[in-house]
């Protein structure tokens, strides 16, 4: 299986240094992400992540875990974190750097319950690929959470792409899909991937996340239309 972001993090974790990882969407083209953004310390988080992981509580699920920066600031705080985390290379990394509790597995495929905080960061949303998707994601979530657990997930409001100078917004009129469903590929050395990835404004959230049975809060907001929110389980849901 092609994994670029795994392979990219062991060269990374290997050699101290990777070629960037690039990013073409059905929007835009010649993105670059470094492999060194996954290695990032507390201090070199930005705003939304740090608040995320100083209202975690409880026992801790971390998904999508990637090399691990999450999860480590986690543990070494003394919180009780599960780093869940698709990729094998990625995986052997977390483990490598210290990570106690690691399992290689898909959102989609764990059944693990009894969580007291989710955690999903780096555009948290995108994991659900599409709307629909994205309130399959919640209700699985919910049904892994204790009774007053939460879900921490971040995303951005993409609308921005498309606003004219006036400040008018363009709309396909041949597409109906909502405008934050986006198409990925990514290009690691002679790996490739591509995948639905979802960004989702906070109003939209919420209206998915009262469908699904839960309450949606803001809690921060970022510097470039993105947020972090706060998702619990309605009363008598």
């Amino acid at each position: 299986m092609n994994d670029p972001i795994g392979r990219a993090i062991a060269d990374y974790f290997e050699n101290g240094e990777a070629p960037d990882i690039e990013i073409q969407t059905n929007y835009t083209e010649g993105e670059l992400l470094s492999p060194a953004y996954f290695f990032r310390a507390e201090d070199e988080m930005p705003l939304i992540e740090k608040t995320a992981l100083n209202i975690c509580r409880g026992k801790v699920l971390d998904v999508g875990a990637a090399a691990g920066c999450h999860a480590l600031v986690l543990q070494k705080n003394g919180v009780d974190v599960t780093a869940l985390e698709k990729s094998e290379s990625a995986v052997k990394v977390m483990k490598r750097r210290g990570a106690k509790k690691v399992v290689c597995n898909s959102i989609f495929e764990y059944r693990e319950t009894g969580f007291d905080t989710i955690l999903l960061l780096m555009n948290g949303t995108g994991i659900g690929g599409t709307l629909n998707g994205l309130e399959q994601l919640l209700r699985q979530l919910k049904n892994m959470l204790n009774t007053e657990g939460q879900i921490l997930i971040d995303s951005s409001d993409i609308r921005y792409l498309f606003e004219e100078d006036d400040g008018s917004v363009w709309v396909d009129l041949a597409n109906d899909a909502y405008y934050g469903e986006m198409e990925y590929e990514l290009t690691y050395k002679t790996e490739k991937s591509k995948f639905n990835w979802l960004f989702v404004d906070f109003e939209t959230l919420t209206k998915i996340a009262e469908k699904a049975g839960l309450k949606c809060q803001l809690a921060a907001l970022g510097d470039h239309f993105n947020y972090l929110a706060q998702i619990t389980v309605e009363k008598n849901a």
